[in-house]
């Protein structure tokens, strides 16, 4: 039975300046609404006139939007939202979640009614002459500081869309700890407002723009309500992180299981992340792949699976080294801990290629359309391989790497193992519609296994 609800339900932009700050057709839609819902910031702002019934956010919002609006079904409702709704907003909230009720068909014949405001970007941008798609936008409302770090390039504005008052110093410290302490720093606070009061002071309650070097930063917690923009400057010896997989071996911590640089920008390439999809990294060692997997588009993701207790610890500090700490990292063995993650789009084993059903569980979790890649350098785990590649098809390929080293007073190359990668595309897999009937995989000297689900082997035997 369908749930039933306030049918359009209208969103409106507010911004520091309130009441005087709306337009017309905004005003109208808060006059006329029956419910008025916001924080209690926003709806303190709204005039007597608007003598809708007043309704603050419960927190945790999401799970009580649907229940909220179907308490006033029947009823005109209006919600408040900061500055552009659909920007980091509210609005996007509402959007998804009367689309999960109603449909999109519903979204699309006017059941959410839009009325935007300027955003604290536009008049960041505005008050620091900044070209709005020159700049970056992170946003740490509600999430980590490490996911700045992702953003920082020297030469690069970004503006950061603060959770508090606190945040301006934990930006400064980030930079700072991560090499980028010469950048400069604006605080933009109360966004929108008169900048100058009639007396030609600042004063509270009106703009306010303090800036600073990061690594200088001593300025106190002020508003609550602010923007902080960065004119991004790496301090001179600090790393230089490129925007593209293959990061330097040196950029992560690693106890020497680690896919180095060159095989980790072959692999990434032949995994091919795009922008919302979801990486299984299973044997994750140091947890490179899944980080670099992650850094390539902001709305990608993953989860990392890994039996050693340790190397998943390491997981979760080099992902928020590396700007990244939204990466999922499961303690566990595969394939028993694969059971109940989300189905993802791209698979990659680093290690325990030969554990019993491993290949067989990631190919089955993928659906059509997800590419798998293994990387090995066994020959044991090398057989298989070119078992399911006679199977199924797709690309195996043999990666070798050599770097020059010191001959005596000559120079010589010295050659890391050879690395075997098989890549295929499900798909792209005519003949064979799920995992081939391959031989069981060579008995392999080892450790006795422990009772329980089958265990991946350190991530050390493939990476």
């Amino acid at each position: 039975m369908p749930v039933p609800l306030p049918v359009p339900v209208t969103v409106v932009g507010i911004g520091a300046d309130g009441w005087a700050g709306l337009p017309g057709g905004s005003r109208a839609a808060l006059r006329e609404a029956d419910v008025l819902i916001g924080g209690p910031r926003q709806l303190a702002l709204l005039p007597e006139e608007c003598a809708g019934e007043r309704v603050a956010w419960p927190s945790p919002l999401r799970p009580a939007v649907a229940g909220l609006l179907a308490a006033h079904a029947g009823r005109r409702v209006a919600v408040l939202a900061s500055g552009d709704p659909m920007f980091h907003g509210i609005g996007r909230t509402l959007s998804e979640v009367l689309g999960e009720i109603l449909g999109a068909d519903a979204l699309r014949a006017g059941a959410l009614r839009v009325l935007p405001h300027p955003s604290s970007v536009s008049y960041a941008c505005a008050r620091l002459g900044w070209p709005v798609e020159d700049t970056e936008v992170v946003t740490l409302v509600g999430r980590p500081t490490e996911l700045l770090a992702a953003a920082l390039h020297d030469g690069r504005r970004v503006l950061v869309l603060s959770a508090g008052a606190a945040t301006p110093a934990e930006v400064a410290a980030l930079l700072t700890g991560r090499g980028y302490g010469p950048s400069r720093m604006h605080v933009l606070e109360q966004l929108g407002l008169e900048q100058l009061g009639a007396d030609g002071e600042y004063g509270p309650g009106r703009e306010r723009h303090v800036e600073g070097l990061a690594q200088e930063w001593a300025e106190p917690a002020g508003d609550p309500l602010n923007v902080v923009a960065v004119e991004c400057r790496r301090a001179p010896g600090a790393p230089r992180l490129g925007a593209v997989p293959g990061l330097p071996d040196t950029a992560y911590e690693h106890d020497g299981q680690l896919t180095k640089r060159h095989v980790r920008a072959a692999t990434l390439a032949a995994l091919a992340p795009a922008p919302g999809e979801l990486l299984w990294d299973i044997g994750g060692g140091s947890g490179s792949i899944a980080v670099e997997w992650m850094r390539t588009d902001r709305s990608c993701r993953a989860v990392s699976v890994e039996r050693d207790p340790a190397r998943a610890d390491r997981i979760g500090r080099n992902a928020r080294a590396l700007g990244v700490p939204g990466l999922r990292v499961v303690t566990g063995g595969a394939p028993g801990a694969l059971a109940g993650l989300p189905v993802p789009d791209a698979v990659f084993i680093g290690g325990g290629l030969t554990v019993p059903g491993l290949l067989e569980s990631c190919w089955d979790a993928l659906p059509a359309g997800g590419r798998l890649v293994a990387n090995t350098v066994t020959l044991e785990s090398e057989a298989l391989l070119a078992e399911w590649y006679r199977r199924l098809g797709g690309e195996l390929v043999r990666l070798t790497v050599a770097h020059a080293v010191p001959v005596g007073g000559f120079t010589g190359w010295r050659q890391a193992m050879p690395v075997t990668q098989w890549a295929v595309t499900k798909a792209d897999s005519p003949r064979a519609a799920r995992h081939p009937h391959v031989p069981g995989p060579p008995r392999v000297s080892g450790p006795p296994q422990v009772s329980g689900p089958p265990q991946v082997p350190s991530a050390g035997e493939e990476r």
